[in-house]
């Protein structure tokens, strides 16, 4: 059965106003330092001597450890807070990128990103609960979606900065050191978060907490949930592992492309995803229907996928599709997990799906640097990242197929609005 979205708040539209704000400006910090390996992955390899896997690596490194410890920050923000767990959580981001910037060495630069990863995630997971806590009841999906799309001109920024700060790419350093001061916008914002759910009252007493989290629980949330989580993963991994780690250096090897035009056509993807992922949320929240949008979102990936791999001349199709697919399936998946696992569990239940999300995340990243490495994926020979493209293509169809599980699971039990 589907949980029942948590009661409406009493906080005035300025609070659930000044929160989004807050937390899409932190959101823009996070996405940033995260995206700032995709840029400098071809730098890394020529001044650094880097490999492929070294470079998969250290976007996987940053998955790893939230393999297990997600589940554990979920049921802490659930624990101690939400505004106690952005602050923790953004400075330890904070010190990760400070960390990979000044990183002497690969294995410097992959402890920072480690570090990152230690942070970010759990970071993720608490400004998701902010904005549930604070969005207005209607409309929870247009909320996390503008929260998302306004994070989101961080990862765009990102993407864009070639094109913007062309000298500061004359290393790889300068890059990571831009990355390194916005991680730390991102805790002031945390900060000041912080003291507005403070000022607010909507810390709850401890005498008023839910009671501990039990594992058994986990068996209590229901097969929609799980085929959710499973989308979760198989989706992320996808877009993550290619669009913020090798999509870059594709274009360039692959398709010819400098890096200013590799950037700018992979900027696209966040570019749309600004304005479309609010929108499509409040369509979905207006229609009341999810799972459609989820599962045209998730067949969107592996025929994006393929425009890609199969591309002769334009590579614009592909990328509008990317878009597509990445401003629907947030806006409609985070809402939705929403509404299918109990309100007093929801950060425990999100942490779950980062637990999966970033499990599928680090073996994406694995898998496609090692297939690179194996087959000889580079300019001189650019059919070496057709094994990629391919992993690419199965791992989003597998998306799409649990999308369509969890549409029939859904509609089979009559449960409503899915």
């Amino acid at each position: 059965m589907l949980a029942k979205m948590p009661a409406p708040a009493p906080y005035g539209p300025r609070t659930a106003w000044l929160v989004l704000a807050l937390v899409s400006i932190a959101n823009f910090g996070n996405f940033y330092v995260y995206d700032s390996i995709g840029p400098v992955a071809d730098l890394l390899q020529r001044q650094r001597g880097f490999s492929d896997t070294q470079i998969g690596l250290l976007n996987a490194v940053y998955s790893l450890p939230n393999v297990v410890l997600l589940l554990v920050g979920g049921v802490l923000v659930d624990r101690l807070g939400i505004g106690r767990m952005m602050v923790w959580t953004a400075a330890i981001c904070f010190a990760g990128a400070i960390l990979t910037a000044l990183g002497t060495g690969f294995p410097g630069m992959a402890a920072g990103r480690l570090l990152f990863g230690v942070g970010a995630e759990t970071f993720n997971v608490a400004t998701l609960a902010a904005i549930v806590r604070f969005a207005p009841i209607r409309w929870p999906a247009f909320a996390i979606g503008a929260s998302l799309a306004l994070g989101r001109a961080g990862a765009f920024s990102v993407d864009m900065s070639p094109t913007w700060i062309p000298d500061a790419y004359a290393g790889w350093q300068p890059p990571l050191l831009i990355a390194a001061a916005l991680a730390g916008l991102s805790l002031v914002m945390s900060l000041a978060y912080a003291a507005v759910e403070r000022r607010s009252g909507a810390q709850a007493p401890a005498a008023h907490r839910d009671p501990a989290f039990a594992w058994s629980e986990l068996y209590r949330f229901g097969p929609a949930y799980w085929y959710l989580v499973a989308l979760c993963a198989l989706w992320y991994a996808v877009v993550f592992a290619f669009r913020s780690t090798f999509s870059i250096k594709y274009f360039q090897h692959a398709h010819g492309l400098d890096l200013a035009a590799a950037g700018a056509i992979n900027a696209w993807v966040f570019l749309a995803a600004l304005f479309a992922t609010p929108l499509l949320g409040w369509l979905c929240d207006r229609l009341r229907r999810y799972a459609p949008f989820l599962v045209l979102g998730a067949l969107l990936l592996p025929v994006a996928i393929a425009a890609l791999a199969l591309a002769e001349r334009s590579l614009w199709p592909g990328t509008v599709l990317i878009g597509i697919s990445f401003s629907l399936v947030p806006a409609v998946l985070w809402p939705l997990s929403a509404r299918i696992v109990p309100a007093a569990r929801y950060g425990t239940a999100v942490g779950l799906m980062s637990v999966a999300l970033n499990a599928g995340i680090a073996g994406a990243n694995l898998v496609a640097g090692q297939l690179n490495d194996a087959y000889g994926a580079s300019a001189a020979n650019p059919a070496g990242y057709e094994p990629m493209m391919l992993f690419f293509f199965v791992t989003g169809a597998a998306a799409f197929a649990f999308s369509l599980l969890l549409w029939r699971t859904a509609a089979s039990k009559g449960d409503s609005p899915l």
